[in-house]
């Protein structure tokens, strides 16, 4: 019954006094403060378990095996969030099954000029042009060499800036060699927008070659990893049906749908808004990545394993993911706008309708 009260308390202050002031915050210094505030508290001693015990669904019901992965429940921190293996050990009290590491590239840049994140507030969602802006390799090896939960970390991978896609695969190879020891499954990202020609690498030719070459890397380690996709809102049904010959011909392990989108059908916000340049995320790209998903599904006969993710805010659009066919849902922009109460919510959702 207590716990119960403090819930609700919690979500109502989220909701009317934190948000509203996190709100009033540039987007990404919005990101850093939360962050920094949150391993301030959990380094107060009882923290941990108190944030465990809060936020955490412990249910065997929950639990899922995915390419070979036993997952306590189905949702995950989606990348960008923990961009540089930072974060991972703090985001594990707050109920996750798994995080998302990433995107991690071989050195470190800058990313795009700031500003580059910007909330659409009436749209409840998000614009980024981030760039894949990281310390680089060696730092997320070296943190998370230092791993010590058993939460399962995902790696997503890509490659640098001035890199040219003609050499790109040794950009992904790189990191794939590097982060192996310390990730559960790959994530490789040829979608993001924000990355000059990235997707480009979605074409059927380079795409292949690409996914070839992992996956034999792959298969030469003593134990082999899941290797995924992460593929854009925005391809025609002809390239949905190329990814599903792709996942057959390399033999992938699965795909992750969907990354932002670069649409702007619908917006409410202001104008100004709309029309920054990069990824959207969040309510509007909800139905074109459950789409996705369900087209994914019935074309492919079910014959791999999707991790769903776009638009989820309430444990209703998680629902409707799995419905469409994914096995796993990942969260970010709907934990930005609905607060770290939004997993516990979803895994009690699920639960209710068993």
């Amino acid at each position: 019954m207590v716990k119960c009260i403090f819930e609700q308390t919690f979500t109502s202050m989220y909701h009317r006094i934190i948000k509203p002031l996190l709100f009033l915050l540039n987007p990404e210094k919005a990101h850093y403060f939360t962050t920094n505030m949150l391993s301030n508290v959990l380094a107060v001693p009882g923290m941990k378990a108190l944030f465990s015990a809060l936020f955490q669904v412990k249910d065997k019901r929950l639990e899922r095996t995915v390419f070979g992965i036993k997952f306590p429940n189905p949702v995950g921190l989606a990348a960008g969030f923990d961009k540089e293996a930072k974060l991972y050990k703090n985001m594990a009290h707050l109920g996750f099954g798994f995080i998302e590491v990433g995107t991690i590239t071989p050195k470190g840049q800058p990313g795009n000029p700031k500003p580059r994140l910007f909330r659409l507030k009436q749209d409840d969602a998000l614009i980024n042009r981030m760039g894949f802006n990281n310390e680089g390799l060696a730092g997320a090896v070296k943190r998370l060499k230092s791993r010590n939960t058993n939460l399962i970390i995902g790696g997503n991978i890509g490659k640098n800036k001035v890199t040219p896609n003609e050499k790109a695969t040794e950009d992904y190879t790189i990191c794939f060699e590097a982060l192996f020891p310390y990730v559960d499954y790959f994530v490789v990202n040829v979608s993001s927008p924000n990355t000059p020609n990235l997707r480009a690498l979605q074409d059927k030719k380079p795409l292949t070659e690409l996914l070839s070459t992992l996956q034999n890397l792959n298969n030469k380690k003593p134990i082999s990893k899941p290797i995924l996709l992460k593929i854009a809102p925005d391809l025609t049904t002809e390239q949905l049906d190329d990814i599903v010959e792709i996942v057959a011909t390399t033999k992938i392990a699965g795909i992750i749908a969907t990354n932002t989108t670069l649409s702007r059908e619908g917006l409410q916000s202001d104008s100004k808004l709309i029309q920054e340049m990069g990824g959207l995320s969040g309510t509007p790209v909800k139905d074109k990545s459950t789409e996705v998903i369900r087209y994914l599904r019935k074309k492919s006969n079910a014959s791999f394993p999707i991790i769903g993710v776009g638009g989820i805010h309430s444990a209703e659009d998680a629902i409707e993911k799995l419905d469409a066919g994914c096995d796993l849902v990942q969260v970010y922009t709907g934990f930005v706008y609905e607060g770290p109460g939004l997993v516990k919510k979803i895994n009690k959702g699920i639960l209710a309708r068993m």
